[in-house]
């Protein structure tokens, strides 16, 4: 909390709340679009091949797009990085409008992927600039718990899909839309007021900011190593994510117990969020980085070998040092590896890596399950973050001894 008396001072007060609510809205987003896209588009009429192809190509276009904001970004501009987090965010609600209007008057199932899809781009381009936001307010000298206030969001991330999975069952699936409208457009009017000075343009920062991407993996290659493993990794994670329903119907369940399954297992990241502060102080990132990728495979193993619901809520446990560890780690890890003027665009390369994850899962997970179903797709994803979690501790690299 701010300090009395000293609230004018700007470089005094705490802003771990004001970034906690960024956060918490973004990421009740978060669990309505990327969460529940099955839910919705199933209940329009998509098939599963069908979904995987929306979520690939609203990938796709972010993967190419992620890199290019993250460079406007960084190269300066008084409110640059705040105006471009509203207007995406701005733009998802205008998505989640169409979207409940063509829900309402069963409108086209072409003209509902396409918003969907827009809501999934949106959402990804959203992902880096949110967590750059507090990280510059961080190398500002500004006070902001970013743990705690990612923590927050994983807070907020249980509630929703806890409180969507009743919605959907008693009202239907037009609740998705309805909350993409709240939470989306509670982001792009919290983030404006977000105190945070202009950024000096990268030259007279001085920071050895890179230009091309070519530059950038010359100067940091087992950055890139890195990268090739946490795609591995999110492959796994997102078909999980992306096709809990189907996951959960196969061990005998529905779209309740699929909310209660997803609110699990965002209730069990808020230890790891909040206390990675001093975990950090103890072992350093890249150890963390490495241990998170050995739980990716363990929950994609027993999320396979799991026979019924309850063990299934079970495993979501491990998200705790899977998903909630690598958040939180990466995030400070790009902060030890990179020089400050290539920041925004590491976190946007290692966002590149969820999203590109999110699209080969989309592709490969829709598909699977339409051909042989869950008991088929669940071992290829533990073989598949397996060789992510191989090739992720190869590429964790030790901090730089000017950022230890």
């Amino acid at each position: 909390m701010p300090e009395r008396g000293r609230v004018s001072d700007q470089k005094e007060r705490c802003l771990t709340g004001r970034y906690a609510c960024i956060q918490c809205f973004f990421w009740m987003g978060f669990a309505t679009v990327m969460g529940f896209a099955s839910v919705f588009l199933l209940d329009v009429g998509f098939t599963n091949t069908q979904i995987g192809l929306v979520i690939a190509l609203s990938g796709g276009a972010s993967a190419l797009l992620q890199p290019m904001a993250a460079a406007a970004a960084e190269g300066g501009g008084r409110f640059g990085l705040k105006a471009m987090i509203a207007v995406f965010s701005g733009a998802v609600v205008l998505a989640g409008l169409g979207l409940t209007a063509l829900y309402l008057l069963e409108g086209p199932a072409a003209a509902v992927g396409l918003l969907y899809g827009a809501c999934l781009l949106l959402l990804q381009l959203d992902f880096p600039l949110i967590n750059a936001l507090g990280t510059e307010a961080v190398d500002q000298g500004r006070r902001l718990d970013w743990g705690a206030a990612r923590g927050m969001g994983s807070v907020a991330y249980a509630a929703a899909a806890g409180a969507l999975g009743f919605l959907t069952k008693s009202l239907g699936a037009v609740a998705v839309p309805l909350l993409i409208l709240v939470s989306f457009s509670l982001t792009a009017v919290s983030v404006p007021s977000f105190p945070l000075e202009a950024r000096q343009k990268a030259a007279e920062r001085g920071a050895g900011g890179t230009a091309s991407p070519l530059v950038f993996f010359q100067k940091y290659p087992r950055f890139g190593v890195l990268l090739i493993g946490t795609t591995l990794l999110y492959s796994g994670h997102m078909i999980l994510n992306n096709f809990t329903f189907q996951i959960v119907v196969s061990k005998g369940g529905g779209s309740g117990e699929m909310g209660i399954a997803t609110a699990l297992a965002a209730f069990w990241e808020l230890p790891t969020m909040f206390l990675f502060g001093a975990m950090v102080e103890r072992v350093r990132c890249h150890i963390w980085l490495r241990l998170s990728a050995v739980f990716f495979t363990a929950k994609a193993a027993l999320s396979w070998l799991v026979p019924s619901i309850p063990l299934f809520y079970a495993v979501q446990s491990l998200q705790m040092l899977g998903w909630a560890l690598i958040s939180v780690a990466s995030v400070y890890y790009i902060d030890t590896v990179l020089d400050r003027g290539d920041a925004i665009k590491g976190q946007a390369y290692l966002t590149m890596t969820f999203t590109l994850g999110s699209v080969l899962g989309a592709l490969a997970g829709g598909r699977m399950l339409d051909l042989v179903g869950a008991d088929v797709l669940l071992p290829c994803i533990s073989a598949v973050s397996a060789l992510g979690t191989a090739v992720t501790i190869a590429g964790a690299q030790s901090p730089r001894p000017d950022r230890r």
